[in-house]
């Protein structure tokens, strides 16, 4: 039983759409991490999670101010997406849980602070508190004890 020329290119045909249907991931772009985790956090993070839990005692008064609260949420968010990069995640559990709610707050924030919302900023400081607080409780060993004398 042989295929006839008609059935042969019906099935080229068809192997080309299936081809063309196929979803293929797209290839992750290089990356590498340049600062360590603690660069992250005393350089990026906690200066622009500072703008956010300090807003009331520093609220910005124009227009300048308000858009530089915008871009410290905005490191705030992106940096929780640092955090979930490969090489940078601690696991696939915890730490993407923790790194989810600063990502959620972090938004949250930008939209705030485009709105001038000193409010809405002020209400998402416990998210923002428990996304850091439970993270360092889970991978720095010595969070929460006291620091030896000296």
């Amino acid at each position: 039983m042989g295929v006839n020329s008609a059935e042969m290119k019906t099935l080229a045909f068809m192997l080309v759409i299936g081809a063309t249907l196929v979803q293929t991931p797209a290839a992750r772009p290089p990356t590498r991490n340049v600062g360590t985790m603690s660069d992250l956090m005393v350089k990026i993070i906690y200066p622009a999670s500072d703008a956010l839990f300090y807003i009331e005692s520093r609220t910005p008064k124009t227009d300048s101010e308000w858009t530089v609260l915008e871009g410290q949420a905005l490191m705030v968010a992106e940096s929780a997406n640092l955090l979930m990069l490969p090489g940078r995640a601690r696991d696939q559990k915890q730490w993407l849980a923790d790194s989810k709610l600063m990502l959620d707050a972090g938004a949250a924030a930008v939209s705030a602070a485009k709105a001038h919302d000193v409010a809405a900023v002020v209400a998402l400081s416990d998210q923002l508190l428990e996304s850091c607080t439970s993270c360092h409780r889970h991978y720095r060993s010595d969070y929460g004890k006291p620091k030896p004398p000296g």
